[in-house]
């Protein structure tokens, strides 16, 4: 799995993401390319803001038990699979807006580097490493610009 740390991986997602255009269509799915964008950016949300709740300690410990081995692992997500429920988009975006933000997410990651990741808190799974940081960043953005063909 390419490293999204990098900044070589970094710079490439972001000249994928800038190929999108308002008009992009999905190969598979209902979202559209502005919800796509928002949809990606719950990520780092979870990460940087306190826009989403924490799940209660039941629902922690589901999310870990049968969850987190699907996000944090190598094997790509399949497609059309289910999404938790903060991650559905049932607004109108704006697509400028979401590219803008997605792209700063990215770049914050990448120049808060690896090391800032490494033991750090999730949101839904506790304490990640972070090669698990990396996959499930690295995975969803591939997972979502593959769906757009780019």
């Amino acid at each position: 799995m390419k490293n999204i740390f990098n900044k070589e991986v970094t710079n490439e997602v972001i000249n994928r993401i800038e190929q999108l255009t308002p008009t992009s269509q999905p190969s598979w799915g209902k979202m559209s390319v502005a919800e796509m964008l928002a949809h990606c950016c719950v990520t780092y949300e979870m990460v940087y803001t306190d826009k989403h709740p924490k799940p209660n300690g039941v629902v922690r410990m589901l999310l870990k038990a049968f969850v987190k081995k699907a996000v944090v692992s190598e094997t790509p997500f399949t497609k059309n699979g289910r999404t938790a429920p903060q991650f559905i988009i049932t607004d109108e975006r704006e697509f400028t807006t979401e590219r803008k933000r997605l792209i700063a997410f990215i770049i914050k990651t990448q120049e808060l580097g690896g090391a800032y990741f490494e033991g750090k808190e999730s949101h839904s799974f506790g304490k990640l490493t972070k090669q698990e940081w990396n996959n499930s960043f690295y995975k969803h953005l591939e997972h979502h610009l593959t769906q757009f063909g780019v």
